[in-house]
Parts: structure tokens; sequence; C-alpha cells
């Protein structure tokens, strides 16, 4: 048994900044670029001068970076913004034409209150939010910014009063549709559809936001937007001109507003300050989370300094006329995909930014306003589309429930109402479904009785009492806080008269990260709890359970275990970190892997397992689920780590011309066809070299293409980024079958290793 290698940290501080300046400028040049579109694009859909947008970016950058506790964020303006920023307008407007000042002087008051939030660490508090209730306020806001954003994209308007008679108004104004606006729309939709699914590398050298602005500014030109004309099409005309084009000033400082605080006696002011406090704080904490777990160090983020970081950069934006600054996820998880290893990386976006605008300024004002909404209208609808409802309708019938009435009260009402209705209507359910009189499920709720013991061995147990929902995640992280780094924990929920969902969420974020510490965390005590669904953190209470029957592909997975004499379980597993040891996983983390079948080939004591993996990329908005079957090779020895997979026809030239990435394309020149056919990848090409006899590179170039990678002690193989038939999956265990066959009788393969090959068994059928 080889010891497992762990990752060396990076530094921090300016020894950070000279040991990792390639891999964090190289991630800043892609970051900045997918920041620059959505700055622009956000701050146009918040009712504000598109240059507000950019300072609240070059401030993230360049002023959060020194006060944050955060590693590899990327801070900036957000799109939940939107929402809370068009209702401070509408709410300040008095007519005089300061209402924009008015809006500055709330978000320099909402960063000073998060500086406090982050001084006082009161920044858990946003964290007690039920988490269908957070997903029903991002829906809302994604619909918001979806309905007001596709008139843009069409060229139509609507003049309703509220989001629902907007969105209304789409269907109503289809006749309507100004053609030149849709083209660029409905080709920058493509794009940003197609995007990630396009195989070949050089697509992705540059983000699916820029494309569409590199498709959209050519057709600036050829419609003639640079001045007021008509334009004939289908026997029609159409009225263009510079209206469709973004608005920046040929002297960028111009751009620079200043707030008034004269409405800070004003109950509209304080509504406006609280609602953007609260989006902001909340937003930042969740993607500053979500972005933790895409860490493939692990590192986690001082929460409560990040507020303090990021209430800075607020107050320092508002002074200058910027949105207030957030932690965003879309640019981050692009930071870390792009190998980012410290801040350092934030602060080259910032600055990149700042040089881009300063440079491209003539370009910028070329923009048609179309591009930037569709690219919100996809943002928008990523916010709200059918895959949240199901998912959240997979965690339970009342968790639908909450983010469905948490999203339509939002959009009849505001943010604030949402919030607060959402939180009231999951406490009286959650009150139903404890069945105890009001002043016992209180009394249980705020005095539970909970208690942390340390045990004999030097472990802990915590045995949770009473009802467990998210208003008990406060006292719930004082508790956890008194658990030693390094030290086992076993949290006991048997006497728990109800847990939620949120709750459990919380437990589960704490068994990550207490993980890294070297550290167990079982949790324990809910066989006598009966769910409100199959999701394994579903709602715990006095509910009929959910059965679940075979699917037909299950049936034919359990007969094909049957027919080979392997193991077959359907039932979802959660352990499974021992695939982030590979690097495809690092940073897509791993929800659950189901549909397990195990078996030992035949002619070695070798196990293998493969099984239907549900994994993420990137998380919140920037979120992609992916469900793949892949197969996990346990080998008896160690071996070289590299990654093999498929190579497009313009890859290796991008790999070698356009990046600083440590571990470049391994290329075997006196074995062109392999070289042609796979991008290779490793820690030690001279080993890798090595290991890769003639026979494996023969058996390789002429086999159907899987990805095949080795973390040192095991394979992990997959061919597809779907669940595979039946048919596929014994075809992939065949292949895996040959390929380790082949490894094992390799001539740097030690002969201990060799001598484990027992006869071939006969299987009788």
């Amino acid at each position: 048994m080889t010891k497992k290698r762990q990752q060396k940290i990076p530094l921090t501080g300016l020894a950070g900044l000279k040991q990792n300046w390639r891999n964090d400028l190289t991630a800043a040049i892609s970051a900045s670029l997918v920041a620059m579109p959505l700055a622009l694009g956000i701050a146009v859909a918040s009712g504000v001068p598109p240059m507000s947008g950019i300072i609240s970016a070059v401030v993230g950058g360049v002023i959060t970076t020194f006060f944050r506790g955060s590693h590899v964020a990327i801070n900036g303006p957000a799109n939940a913004l939107v929402a809370v920023i068009l209702a401070a307008i509408a709410g300040l407007n008095d007519g005089s034409g300061q209402v924009l000042n008015y809006v500055l002087a709330a978000i320099v008051i909402s960063g000073i209150l998060q500086m406090l939030l982050g001084f006082l660490k009161l920044g858990r508090l946003a964290e007690i939010i039920p988490s269908s209730v957070l997903h029903g306020l991002l829906a809302a806001i994604g619909i918001i910014i979806l309905a007001k954003q596709a008139h843009v994209a069409l060229g139509t308007s609507s003049d309703a009063n509220n989001t629902v008679g907007i969105l209304a108004d789409i269907f109503r104004q289809l006749p309507e549709i100004n053609p030149m606006a849709a083209i660029i729309s409905i080709l920058g939709l493509l794009l940003l559809i197609f995007h990630s699914r396009i195989s070949y590398k050089f697509f992705h050298w540059l983000p699916a936001p820029i494309w569409v602005l590199v498709i959209a500014v050519p057709l600036t030109y050829i419609f003639g937007f640079d001045s007021e004309h008509q334009i004939s099409f289908l026997g029609k005309n159409y009225t263009v001109g510079p209206q469709f084009l973004i608005s920046i000033p040929d002297n960028l400082l111009d751009s620079i507003l200043f707030p008034n605080f004269s409405k800070i006696g004003t109950l509209n002011f304080w509504m406006a300050v609280i609602s953007i406090n609260l989006i902001t704080t909340v937003e930042t904490l969740a993607s500053t989370k979500a972005v933790d777990k895409l860490d493939p160090y692990k590192r986690k983020t001082n929460l409560d300094k990040d507020l303090v970081g990021v209430g800075i950069s607020t107050v320092v934006s508002g002074m200058l006329g910027g949105l207030p600054v957030i932690t965003v996820i879309v640019r981050s998880t692009v930071n870390v995909h792009n190998h980012a290893q410290t801040k350092w990386s934030n602060f080259y976006h910032g600055l990149l930014l700042a040089v881009l605008v300063l440079v491209a300024a003539p370009v910028l004002q070329k923009i048609p306003l179309a591009a930037l909404a569709v690219i919100l209208v996809f943002t928008g609808y990523k916010l709200a589309s059918p895959r949240i409802f199901r998912e959240t309708y997979e965690r339970g019938m009342e968790q639908l429930l909450f983010m469905v009435a948490t999203m339509v009260i939002t959009l009849y009402t505001s943010l604030l109402w949402g919030i607060f209705w959402g939180i009231i209507i999951t406490l009286t359910t959650h009150m139903l479904l404890a069945r105890v009189p009001i002043a016992t499920f209180f009394q249980w709720l705020f005095k539970p009785g909970s208690r942390l013991y340390e045990k004999e061995d030097g472990s802990f147990e915590l045995k949770i009492k009473g009802i467990a929902n998210f208003l008990s995640i406060l006292s719930l992280e004082k508790i956890l806080d008194k658990v030693p780094a390094g030290k086992n924990l076993k949290v006991n929920l048997s006497t728990a008269k109800l847990v939620d969902l949120t709750f459990q969420e919380h437990l589960n974020e704490f068994r990550r990260t207490h993980r890294n510490t070297g550290a167990s965390v079982n949790i324990m005590g809910m066989d006598h709890h009966v769910s409100s669904s199959n999701h394994r953190f579903a709602l715990k209470s006095l509910l009929t359970p959910v059965r679940q029957r075979l699917s037909p592909r299950q049936k034919r997975l359990k007969q094909l275990a049957v027919d080979n004499g392997w193991l077959y379980k359907e039932q979802a597993e959660w352990n499974t970190s021992y695939l982030q040891n590979f690097k495809f996983f690092v940073s897509r983390p791993i929800e659950y892997k189901a549909n397990l079948i195990i078996g030992e080939y035949p002619n070695f004591k070798i196990k293998w397992e493969s099984s239907d993996l549900t994994f993420d990329e990137g998380a919140l908005l920037a979120k992609e689920v992916y469900r793949t079957t892949v197969e996990v090779i346990h080998l008896p020895m160690e071996i070289p780590k590299f990654v093999l997979e498929h190579e497009g026809i313009f890859d290796k030239v991008f790999t070698r011309v356009l990046t600083f990435s440590v571990h470049q394309d391994i290329n075997l020149s006196e074995h062109p066809k392999f070289s042609a056919k796979f991008v290779l990848q490793g820690e030690d090409p001279p080993a890798i070299k090595k290991f890769l006899t003639p026979e494996l590179i023969k058996f390789l170039e002429d086999e159907e293409f899987y990805h095949v990678e080795s973390n040192a002690n095991a394979l992990l193989v997959f061919r597809w980024l779907r669940v595979a038939r039946s048919t596929d999956i014994e075809q992939m265990v065949r292949f895996s079958e040959r390929l380790v066959d082949i490894i094992l009788q390799g001539e740097n393969v030690d002969q201990q290793v060799k001598s484990l090959a027992i006869k071939p068994t006969v299987r009788k059928d």
C-alpha cells in the first residue's frame, strides 16, 4: 500500500505571487474576458450606466484582493444585483434626476453594514435562509432578468408594471420584433447554448460571452447602427441607429458619479440599503462556499474576513459610481478551471479589465445592446431553468412548495417580502410535520438540549435533540467550532424530532471541510426517521417513505451483473471522496454514485467497479450537472500519473501557443498515430514515456477511444459524458481488462506484481 500523496498548497502573499504568477495570470486573462461583457450587461440591465459595472469589476479585483479571505474567487458585479438595483431605482426616484446618486448612497451604506457584519462575525446570519427559499429567490431574479432583457434582445418594449406582465408582453410583442436585433440575439443564443458542447479546445480559448461579441460587433457595421436610418426587411421598414448600441462616453472619467445621501432619513432609502445588503451578503457567502468546493487544494475561506473585503470594496465602488462588489460564481468557475492558484488571479483580473477597457473603448462603443441582453437572457434562464425545479422536487415535494411560493411572492412584491414569506411558509410546514404543540416546537427549536461529548479515545460525539432546521444552524455552528481539527466526530440524530434539508446540507459541508483536516465525520441515527423523498438530504419526518422501483435500465444492469457473476447495487452512495484523487474530478464536485457494479478480472486478483456518477461542472449559476458511467480499476502497484484524452484538430496548436499550463501535451514523436489521436499529460513525462510500452501504445491506437486516467494507484476509464447502456458497460469492462493485462505484462512492472496473475477461470454459461 503506497502512501497517499498530498497536493502541495500554493504559498500566499508575495511568495505566492512569485511562485504562481504564470498560472494566476493565465487564469485572469480568461476571467477578465468573461467579466467584461457580463459587467457591462449587468449594469445596463440594472438601469445604471454601463461603466458602473466595469468600475465594480475593477474595484472588485484591485481592491478586494488585499482584504478578503478567499483564495481563488473572483469579485465584481453579479446578476442578482439586477433585481435589487431596479427596485432601489423605482423606490428612490423622486423626479429630481438624482435617483442614481441616491442609489449609490444606498450602495455605500450597505457596504458599511457588510463590513460591520464581518467585523462582528455575524456573516453566518445570512446562512439561516432555507435552501429552497434561496433557490426560489434566485429563480425569481432569473425570471426578472429574462423578462426585461428579452425585450431588449428582440427590439421590443413593455409598459407593464410587474414582472409577470413584462413576461407576458414578450409574446404579445412578437409581431413587433426588430429583425436586426433578433438576428444578433439568435446567433448569440446559439453560441451560448452550444459553446460547452463543442469538443474542440480551440473554441474554449475564448469564453462564450466573448464569442457573442466577436460575432455581434461586425453586425453593427453591417446593419449600420452608427447612424439612425431605415432598413427594409421582408417588405417592412425598421428604424435602426445608435439607440441599439451600448452607451460609453469618449472620456471614461465622465462615467464617475458620486453618491447623494440626502435621502438617508427616508424609509425607502433604508429598504434599498437592507435589500442590497441582504442580497449581496447571501450571494457572496453562497458563492464563496461554492468556490471552496471547486478549489483543488480544498482551502477554506474565512467568511467573515471575506465580508469585510467585499464591504470595503462596495464602499469604494459606490463612491465612484459603481455597483456593489460580490463574489461571483461564473467568473470564479472560469478562474478555477484555468488553474488559478492564489488570490493574485483576482488582482490580475481587475487590472487586465481596466487596461482592456482603456484600450478597447472604441470597440466597446460598437457593442449592440441585443448582444449583452441575450447573454443575460441565457443567464436568467439558467437561474430559473426546469432543471432547478426538477432538482428541488427530487429533494421533496415540500421543498418545491417553499421554492415556488418564494418565487411567486417575490415576482409580485419584492425581494424582502419574498424572503420573509418564504421563511414563514417553511417554518409553518415544519411545525405541521413535527406534530407537536407550537410552544413545544419552539422550545425544542431554541433549547433542544444538544450536547457535544469528548470520548475516552479523543474523538467527539454530538447528540442532536429536538428540532433541527434552518433556525438551528447558528447554534450548530457554535458547537461544531468546538471540535478540534483532526479529531473524529460522530453526529447522532436519533433523538431529533425533525431534521430539515438546510440543516443536513450544513452538516455535510462541515463533514467535507473537516475531512480535509484528516478526520472523519460519521452522521448516524436516522434509521428510524422517514424521508419526504429519496434524496439524501430530504426532510426527515413522520411521512410515508417513498418506494423506488428498478427502471428498465437498472433491470438490464442487474441481469448483466448476474450473468457475469458481478455484484450490483442500485442504491445511491455518497462516499466518493476517493475519486477526488483523479485530476478530472479535482474541481468537479461529485454528488453521488449509483448503479454500482463490482467485479474482479478473471485473470488477475484486481477489483474494479463501474458506476453512474452525478457530478457538477461549476457551481450555482455556472453549474452544469452531468451523469456519466465510469469504471475504476484498483491497481496492486503504483504507476505514473497521467491523463489520456481525445485530441481535436486545432487542439495541439493552441495548447502549445496560447497556454502557460505546467502540464503540456507529451508528444511521442516516434508514434505519430498515437500523438495525433490523444492528448497525453502528466507530472513526470520521462516516467510516462517509459511506462507506455509499444504493446500498450499499439493497443490504444487500435481501440475505440476512452478517457483513461491514472492517479498512481488506480485507473479511471470512461467514454462519454452520459450514462452508458448495459452493452457499453460490458464493452468498457472488456477494454479495461485487456488494458490491465497489457500493463501487467509490460517490462516496467515488477515481477512481484506479475506473480499476482492466476490461471483464467472458466465461467459456465
